[in-house]
Protein backbone atom coordinates (compact mmCIF):
# COMPACT_ATOMS: atom_id res chain seq x y z
CA UNK A 1 0.00 0.00 0.00
CA UNK A 2 1.22 3.31 -0.83
CA UNK A 3 0.82 5.30 2.45
CA UNK A 4 2.79 8.40 3.41
CA UNK A 5 3.08 10.26 7.05
CA UNK A 6 3.39 13.99 8.38
CA UNK A 7 4.62 15.16 11.78
CA UNK A 8 3.85 18.67 12.29
CA UNK A 9 4.00 21.30 15.09
CA UNK A 10 1.83 24.49 15.59
CA UNK A 11 0.72 26.93 17.57
CA UNK A 12 -3.49 27.40 18.68
CA UNK A 13 -4.05 31.15 17.56
CA UNK A 14 -6.37 30.60 20.74
CA UNK A 15 -6.54 28.18 24.12
CA UNK A 16 -9.13 25.81 22.89
CA UNK A 17 -11.99 24.69 25.94
CA UNK A 18 -12.21 21.19 26.70
CA UNK A 19 -15.33 21.26 24.67
CA UNK A 20 -13.43 23.19 21.79
CA UNK A 21 -11.44 20.11 21.86
CA UNK A 22 -14.36 17.80 21.91
CA UNK A 23 -15.95 19.70 18.65
CA UNK A 24 -12.29 18.91 17.09
CA UNK A 25 -12.04 15.55 17.47
CA UNK A 26 -15.67 14.86 16.16
CA UNK A 27 -14.53 17.11 13.20
CA UNK A 28 -11.05 14.93 12.96
CA UNK A 29 -12.99 11.26 13.03
CA UNK A 30 -15.47 12.39 10.56
CA UNK A 31 -13.21 14.23 7.91
CA UNK A 32 -10.48 12.02 8.35
CA UNK A 33 -12.70 8.59 8.22
CA UNK A 34 -13.46 9.83 4.91
CA UNK A 35 -10.70 10.39 3.90
CA UNK A 36 -8.82 7.30 4.92
CA UNK A 37 -6.59 9.28 7.62
CA UNK A 38 -5.57 8.11 10.70
CA UNK A 39 -2.93 9.42 13.68
CA UNK A 40 -2.77 10.93 16.59
CA UNK A 41 -2.83 14.46 17.88
CA UNK A 42 -1.23 16.20 21.08
CA UNK A 43 -2.83 19.31 22.49
CA UNK A 44 -1.56 21.36 25.70
CA UNK A 45 -1.92 25.16 26.70
CA UNK A 46 -2.21 25.95 22.91
CA UNK A 47 0.62 23.46 21.60
CA UNK A 48 -0.70 21.08 19.02
CA UNK A 49 1.43 18.50 17.12
CA UNK A 50 0.07 15.67 14.96
CA UNK A 51 1.09 12.79 12.99
CA UNK A 52 -1.19 11.91 10.54
CA UNK A 53 -0.81 9.18 7.67
CA UNK A 54 -2.86 8.59 4.56
CA UNK A 55 -2.78 8.45 0.68
CA UNK A 56 0.63 11.04 -0.05
CA UNK A 57 -1.59 12.98 -2.11
CA UNK A 58 -4.69 13.17 0.48
CA UNK A 59 -1.83 13.58 2.94
CA UNK A 60 -0.60 16.74 1.54
CA UNK A 61 -3.58 18.24 0.44
CA UNK A 62 -4.62 17.77 4.67
CA UNK A 63 -1.28 19.53 5.73
CA UNK A 64 -1.96 22.09 2.94
CA UNK A 65 -5.38 22.66 4.73
CA UNK A 66 -3.75 22.97 7.81
CA UNK A 67 -0.96 25.63 6.79
CA UNK A 68 -4.13 27.58 5.63
CA UNK A 69 -6.00 27.21 9.04
CA UNK A 70 -6.76 30.25 11.06
CA UNK A 71 -7.12 28.26 13.79
CA UNK A 72 -3.17 27.68 13.89
CA UNK A 73 -0.02 29.81 13.42
CA UNK A 74 3.74 28.66 13.37
CA UNK A 75 3.17 25.38 11.81
CA UNK A 76 6.36 23.42 11.00
CA UNK A 77 6.14 20.30 9.10
CA UNK A 78 9.23 18.19 11.28
CA UNK A 79 8.52 14.99 8.92
CA UNK A 80 6.86 13.73 5.06
CA UNK A 81 7.93 10.39 3.76
CA UNK A 82 6.29 7.20 2.52
CA UNK A 83 5.97 4.41 5.06
CA UNK A 84 4.77 0.98 3.86
CA UNK A 85 1.67 0.91 7.18
CA UNK A 86 -0.07 3.03 9.44
CA UNK A 87 1.25 2.87 12.81
CA UNK A 88 -1.98 4.38 14.13
CA UNK A 89 -5.06 2.50 12.73
CA UNK A 90 -7.16 4.55 15.46
CA UNK A 91 -7.58 7.97 15.43
CA UNK A 92 -6.58 9.16 18.89
CA UNK A 93 -6.34 12.04 20.25
CA UNK A 94 -3.88 13.28 23.63
CA UNK A 95 -4.40 16.69 25.50
CA UNK A 96 -4.24 18.43 29.23
CA UNK A 97 -7.77 18.51 30.12
CA UNK A 98 -9.43 21.66 31.60
CA UNK A 99 -11.81 20.28 33.75
CA UNK A 100 -10.73 16.61 34.94
CA UNK A 101 -14.06 15.85 36.23
CA UNK A 102 -15.85 16.03 32.21
CA UNK A 103 -12.52 14.42 31.08
CA UNK A 104 -14.07 10.93 31.41
CA UNK A 105 -17.27 11.74 29.31
CA UNK A 106 -14.91 12.29 26.73
CA UNK A 107 -14.66 9.51 24.08
CA UNK A 108 -11.26 9.01 22.04
CA UNK A 109 -8.83 11.25 23.94
CA UNK A 110 -6.05 10.09 26.18
CA UNK A 111 -4.70 12.17 28.76
CA UNK A 112 -0.55 12.33 28.39
CA UNK A 113 0.65 9.77 30.47
CA UNK A 114 -1.68 7.40 29.19
CA UNK A 115 -0.61 8.03 25.16
CA UNK A 116 0.63 4.10 24.18
CA UNK A 117 3.65 3.08 23.39
CA UNK A 118 5.07 4.00 20.11
CA UNK A 119 4.06 1.32 17.30
CA UNK A 120 6.77 -1.17 15.96
CA UNK A 121 6.32 0.33 12.93
CA UNK A 122 7.64 3.22 13.73
CA UNK A 123 11.40 3.53 13.02
CA UNK A 124 12.82 4.24 15.88
CA UNK A 125 13.67 7.71 14.55
CA UNK A 126 10.32 8.44 14.22
CA UNK A 127 9.59 7.43 17.44
CA UNK A 128 12.33 9.44 19.35
CA UNK A 129 11.01 12.12 17.56
CA UNK A 130 7.17 11.95 18.60
CA UNK A 131 8.28 11.76 22.03
CA UNK A 132 10.08 14.94 21.54
CA UNK A 133 7.38 16.44 20.11
CA UNK A 134 5.34 15.15 22.86
CA UNK A 135 7.52 16.55 25.54
CA UNK A 136 7.79 20.05 23.89
CA UNK A 137 3.71 20.08 23.53
CA UNK A 138 2.98 18.56 27.48
CA UNK A 139 6.46 19.44 28.78
CA UNK A 140 9.21 17.55 31.00
CA UNK A 141 6.50 17.04 33.96
CA UNK A 142 4.48 14.75 31.78
CA UNK A 143 5.36 11.15 32.60
CA UNK A 144 7.00 9.23 30.28
CA UNK A 145 4.97 8.18 27.14
CA UNK A 146 6.94 5.98 26.21
CA UNK A 147 8.83 3.15 28.35
CA UNK A 148 10.80 1.56 25.78
CA UNK A 149 11.32 2.75 22.02
CA UNK A 150 10.65 -0.01 19.29
CA UNK A 151 13.05 -1.91 17.66
CA UNK A 152 14.52 -1.04 14.02
CA UNK A 153 11.88 -1.44 11.24
CA UNK A 154 12.99 -2.53 8.00
CA UNK A 155 10.84 -2.90 4.82
CA UNK A 156 11.60 -5.43 1.76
Amino acid sequence: MNLNHIVYISRAVRPLSDQNLQELLEQCRRDNAANHITGILFYSHGNIAQLFEGKPEITESLFDRIKRDGRHSHVQKLIDKPISVRSFPDWHMAFHPLETVAFSQLQGFLLPDRVPSPPNTLTIADAMLIELVRLAVFGPSATPAFPELPGPVYSS
